[in-house]
């Protein structure tokens, strides 16, 4: 798998005013679409998946601009997602049900923490200010509100096979520190998945005539 951005023809318009003309998006993904598929089709024919992170000032940056890109390169078997929980906390979006929306598609994961603490100035834009001073930043993690324990049990229910990758980008804490304290962090959070039900010992046999019993129901 391979981390990639889609670029950003369409970002200068993310806010719908000024109004946009009329066909601006339609064209700008149908050029993404038209750059992209070249590269899409060598990837394939060398077997390996092309993940676009999910990311403010790209135009793939949450997903229903990921599913507008996938229909205009025909759901591309090749077009998959790098998953950053960061940066849809940043956008105040459901970071877990995105999981259950496009499990199928998540090919890469940046382990990276974020909190999002709006207050009456700033919120998601941030004034200008720098990360230290803005609503939304990131952090080392586990110093941040991004409830990693679900998102590792999710990526196991799903059967995610890939790496869990340590991001760090934290506004506060010394890198070498946040290096230290994250693959620690990543190594407690790993699950390995179980290979039977939690019940089995409780197994019975069966069969269609013991049901029926267990049923009230007569023999057939």
């Amino acid at each position: 798998a391979h981390a990639t951005f889609s670029g950003a023809l369409l970002w200068p318009y993310i806010y719908p005013w000024p109004q946009r003309p009329s066909g601006l998006v339609e064209q700008g993904f149908a050029e993404l679409a038209k750059r992209w598929l070249p590269i899409l089709d060598c990837f394939e024919a060398a077997g390996v998946d092309l993940c676009y992170e999910i990311h403010p000032g790209e135009d793939l940056h949450d997903g229903a601009s990921f599913e507008r890109f996938l229909e205009a390169v025909d759901h591309h078997p090749r077009a998959n997602i790098l998953y950053d929980p960061s940066h849809l906390l940043l956008q105040q979006m459901d970071y877990l049900g995105f999981i259950d929306r496009y499990h199928a598609r998540i090919r890469m994961f940046h382990v990276k923490d974020a909190e999002f603490r709006p207050d009456a100035r700033s919120g998601v834009y941030g004034g200008y200010q720098g990360w230290v001073d803005r609503p939304g930043r990131f952090r080392s993690l586990g110093d941040g509100q991004i409830d990693f324990k679900s998102i590792f049990s999710k990526l196991t229910q799903y059967d995610f096979h890939g790496w869990a990758v340590l991001e760090w980008e934290c506004c506060l804490k010394d890198a070498q520190q946040g290096a230290a304290e994250g693959a620690e962090y990543i190594r407690q959070h790993m699950i390995r998945k179980t290979s039977k039900a939690f019940d089995d010992f409780a197994g019975v046999t069966s069969d269609e005539q013991s049901n029926r019993r267990l049923l009230g129901l007569p023999d057939a």
